[in-house]
């Protein structure tokens, strides 16, 4: 595996002894007795430098406590990291362990761990004793690498072939059926071979949307561990969202309703994913909602966010059709649950259109709730962070 991070292309073991030596003038293979004279002033490793590394690195005293971490390392743990024992914010233990052993012993090692917040991630923790030195309180080094997308690549893989083998059986069973029959019995009959030919279109097309929807949902996958950080106009993504599927609404006889103010925050995101979010849940309301009824899309500032604190936008889409029943809604967003299987193929829907929409708002740190009723329809709700006031301008569309 060869990783990228900080734009160097060198082989993950290789360039942890790498940045070792750019962090430290030794390498950790390297007797101390080997050291050049001038160590200790090289081991006085400043915060700038630091930060210049795109892996998180923690550097510990004796004592384990964090004497010393680096942006990627405060972005990853929060801010509460130096001066606590490593505990406080690695809680472990194949971790603390192999901290505690390049400390005390001096023996270098690597450890996958995984980190379940805010959203699950792979890493190679890489632990490097620092040869004793009077001059020197730093004793150990720990170094992350992140390995989830090479994890979720074979995950993907998996899961791409059971859920290919479960859910293209019934369409290639109906195309072979169709095709044997045109071959035999109907090759003759001209209304019949018009009849299943409109019958197999229909399923080839169901079988693109498909794998479409399987290869969009592997991407965004691969992406969630990755919180993307541009500023992003949501106003801009909800009109183009209105405007694409404007067509399929008026044949449908739905309006849509557009209720955002003239001036919305940014928010920090991916605009192609935000707009995929979108997308799929105005296409959703269009499917479900019932003719010459609204399709409603509202946004608006909220003080704080459920469950996650902080300013934010929210962004709902409300149709008024059937109401969805409450023992289905914490499952909607399971991949290919669907509510009315038959119904749910007759209009088009692969069942994987709200699972890109919870990993996609899992990726920005959003939250998403849907409710249901009788009364009030059924609103899909997305939560997103502000977009910090003093950063860059925001992205175009």
């Amino acid at each position: 595996m060869t990783e990228t991070s900080g734009g160097t292309h060198l082989p993950g073991s290789f360039r942890i002894k790498h940045l070792a030596n750019q962090l430290f003038g030794w390498s950790p293979n390297q007797p101390s007795a080997a050291q050049p004279p001038d160590i200790p002033h090289q081991r006085v490793v400043h915060l700038a430098v630091l930060d210049t590394f795109a892996v998180p690195i923690l550097l510990l005293n004796a004592q384990r406590v964090v004497v010393e971490a680096n942006l990627a390392a405060h972005e990853l743990f929060g801010a509460r990291l130096v001066n606590h024992d490593l505990a406080h914010s690695l809680r472990h233990p194949a971790a603390l362990d192999a901290a505690s052993a390049a400390i005390a012993e001096g023996r270098q090692s690597t450890t996958p761990i995984t980190l379940l917040t805010p959203v699950t991630s792979y890493y190679e923790l890489h632990a490097l004793p620092v040869p004793p030195d009077r001059d020197a309180k730093v004793r150990a080094a720990l170094i992350l690498q992140d390995v989830t997308a090479a994890h979720h690549v074979e995950q993907m893989r998996a899961d791409f072939v059971a859920n290919v083998s479960h859910e293209l059986r019934s369409p290639l069973a109906a195309l072979t059926g169709f095709i044997e029959t045109l071959k035999g019995p109907a090759k003759d009959d001209v209304a019949a071979r018009a009849r299943f030919l409109d019958i197999m279109e229909v399923e080839a097309h169901r079988m693109g949307r498909l794998i479409d929807d399987l290869l969009s949902l592997s991407r965004v996958e691969a992406k969630e561990h990755l919180r993307p950080k541009k500023p992003v106009d949501i106003a801009g993504l909800l009109a183009r969202s209105r405007d694409v599927l404007g067509p399929r609404a008026a044949e449908r006889g739905i309006p849509i309703e557009l209720d955002c103010p003239p001036v919305l925050p940014q928010v920090a995101g991916d605009a192609d994913q935000l707009y995929e979010v979108f997308h799929n849940l105005l296409d959703n309301a269009l499917k479900y909602g019932p003719s010459g009824q609204p399709v409603t899309i509202r946004a608006q500032m909220v003080e704080r966010i459920p469950e996650i604190g902080g300013q934010g936008l929210r962004v709902c889409v409300h149709n008024s059709g059937d109401p969805i029943a409450p023992e289905h809604l914490p499952r909607l967003t399971e991949r290919f649950y669907r509510v009315d299987k038959a119904r749910s193929r007759d209009i088009g829907g692969t069942g994987l259109g709200l699972a890109i929409v919870k990993h996609i708002v899992n990726r920005h740190r959003g939250r998403l709730s849907i409710e249901s009723s009788a009364e009030n329809g059924t609103s899909f709700c997305i939560y997103l962070a502000e977009f910090p006031k003093e950063s860059a301008p925001v992205t175009q569309l």
